[in-house]
């Protein structure tokens, strides 16, 4: 099929989907009445959609943690401890990183050494490998809904398989689980293989059956402009909207600077909602916000005060919900009882912070305008280049450098911004590449990372940006020389 934002008919999905079913043997499995037959059977305390709609409503902030491991019965014992023991409000089942390059073939190997060795040999759950009944297994044991997390270029066969076992949430996109992920996969690819994910929740939609898609909002995690990643999330949301996605979350993650953070999320939020409103999509919107996704330092107590930073954000944003870190985000994967500690602190913090919102202060103001300013210009272009077709666009843009993601690894990306942050610690652009922003917007910009250069009586310099990138590791979020000395 050729890539446009239209919507796929149910003769173009069904001429694909044969081809997707056959990847591997589970996909055999799936029948879309019986798993629609199934999915209406799901409660609403376990369907992804109502519970995040309904503290929306309430005005909840709710918790999600990262985990999963290799064999069903342990994959489900882990959930369950982050249910009863961490109170994790939506749970997620993180897939290893074979199944994210669609290696079934070694999943089935690491399933088989992971039986021998009594524990998981891979970093993930493989979803595909262990099949409907299976993942349905998983569902029936838990009392949360179950949403799969992955970074997955081509997830079709994944999402045939989670939808059909009650796993009423699926992560990711045709940009946020490409660009930040993968070398060599094309956008072309990607977008089209997203487009049958989104194409399939929507089939599910007009059958009665409510699932939520969420895009992939931190994108590289590593000190990305907000205007990059709301930009990002915004198209994700047009894109599945398109193919009859009806509830969406569109995430952000955390930059460090309190007053960005909170703009950048009531502006990607308010942003949404014009452009969905705009191009005439109906959807139940939602926002997540990733605690800190950078490195963390090893000292467990040190971490748990990043964690309750962005917990506290979090809440102030009025995020529906939070992705949570681990104490041991230093080390590795975490144990059970890390990422239990995670979620408890995450808690506590939420409780303590419940129903205050951070007051649209001149500053916090300042901030969504530039945020929606920059955002504008970037997606203005898109729809240009790709003369009304969005899709189009966006391979356009990354082929341009007008939509360019710090530090990604894919080829397709350019790769030529370069973010440092400002003397207050919010992420600005020392080399805005070919981000299409106004001169206004650029003089904005470099007057905030001037007042830094003066500040450390240093130049604007690459050595700013690494010294950011390491700064939160040790201590502090603004990378100044005087810190790089003393932790030497």
């Amino acid at each position: 099929m050729n890539l446009t934002n239209k919507k796929w008919s149910e003769e173009d999905f069904h001429k694909v989907r044969k081809e997707v079913l056959d990847q591997w043997v589970t996909g055999k499995e799936v029948d879309l009445q019986e798993a629609t037959d199934y999915l209406r059977q799901v409660p609403d305390h376990k369907n992804f959609c109502k519970k995040l709609n309904h503290a929306k409503q309430d005005g909840l902030t709710l918790t999600q943690p990262r985990a999963g491991v290799a064999l069903v019965e342990k994959h489900i014992e882990l959930l369950r401890y982050l249910q009863d023991e961490g109170g994790a409000d939506l749970l997620p089942s993180t897939i290893d990183s074979y199944s994210r390059s669609n290696r079934y073939h070694e999943c089935e190997i690491g399933i088989k050494e992971s039986r021998k060795a009594g524990h998981s040999m891979l970093n993930g759950f493989p979803a595909v490998n262990h099949g409907v009944q299976n993942c349905r297994r998983v569902y029936e044991s838990l009392d949360r809904p179950i949403q799969a997390r992955h970074g997955t270029p081509d997830s079709r066969l994944l999402a045939e398989i989670i939808h059909a076992s009650g796993w009423t949430s699926n992560e990711g996109g045709g940009i946020s689980y490409n660009i930040p992920y993968a070398k060599s996969v094309s956008l072309e690819q990607s977008l089209l293989n997203w487009q049958y994910c989104d194409r399939l929740v929507g089939l599910y939609e007009e059958m009665g059956i409510s699932i939520n898609r969420e895009p992939f909002g931190p994108l590289t995690g590593t000190l990305v402009p907000p205007a990059i990643s709301n930009a990002v999330g915004i198209i994700e949301g047009l894109l599945a909207a398109e193919q009859g996605v009806k509830n969406i979350t569109l995430g952000y993650g955390q930059s460090g600077n309190i007053a960005q953070d909170v703009a950048a999320l009531r502006a990607l939020y308010e942003q949404a909602k014009e452009y969905f409103r705009t191009y005439g999509y109906f959807v139940q919107l939602t926002t997540v916000f990733h605690q800190w996704m950078g490195g963390f330092p090893e000292n467990e107590s040190k971490a748990f005060g990043i964690i309750s930073w962005g917990a506290a954000t979090a809440a102030l944003a009025g995020a529906t919900k939070v992705i949570v870190k681990t104490p041991h985000e230093a080390f590795g994967i975490p144990t059970k009882e890390a990422n239990a500690q995670g979620l408890q602190a995450t808690k506590q913090t939420l409780n303590m912070v419940y129903g205050q919102r951070l007051f649209i202060s001149r500053e916090i103001d300042l901030e969504i305008e530039i945020i929606k300013a920059e955002t504008k210009c970037i997606l203005d272009k898109v729809f240009e280049l790709g003369k009304g077709d969005l899709a189009a666009g966006v391979v356009r843009a990354f082929a341009a450098g007008v939509l360019d993601v710090p530090f990604a690894p894919s080829k397709y990306n350019m790769g030529n911004v370069l973010p440092a942050r400002d003397n207050n610690g919010a992420v600005r652009y020392l080399d805005y590449g070919n981000i299409p922003v106004s001169r206004e917007l650029k003089d904005y910009n470099n007057k905030k990372l001037e007042l830094r250069e003066k500040e450390e009586n240093r130049p604007l310099c690459f050595q700013m940006v690494v010294d950011d990138i390491f700064a939160v590791s040790k201590g502090v979020l603004v990378g100044r020389p005087d810190v790089r000395q003393k932790n030497r």
